[in-house]
């Protein structure tokens, strides 16, 4: 598979694989807590942000009213995520640069 024509850099396609299990998380816990079954953690929805998927988080939290009203969540995950915007982001893409990968 040619990847020249992708148009999305290493570290943005991680964020946004990353987002996506976020948001798909969050979506599968607001169902499952409706339900009254199964949940995911707090834990693990926390080490989803942690590993880059905060935006896929904040939007589930919005979009399902899901843990809006847990300080975790709606002070610790925008956190997270202006980390990665202001910290993470910035470093990975020098590194890559550094290493001269060619995308």
């Amino acid at each position: 598979m040619d990847m020249t024509n992708w148009p999305l850099s290493p570290v943005n396609s991680y964020y946004l694989l990353m987002s996506l299990l976020g948001f798909v998380a969050m979506l599968i816990d607001k169902r499952k807590s409706v339900k009254g079954k199964w949940r995911i953690s707090e834990k693990s929805l926390m080490i989803i942000s942690l590993l880059g998927g905060a935006l896929g988080v904040i939007v589930g939290m919005i979009l399902f009213r899901h843990k809006i009203r847990k300080p975790l969540f709606y002070i610790g995950v925008p956190l997270v995520y202006l980390i990665h915007r202001a910290l993470v982001m910035p470093f990975l893409i020098q590194l890559l640069i550094d290493i001269d990968f060619v995308w």
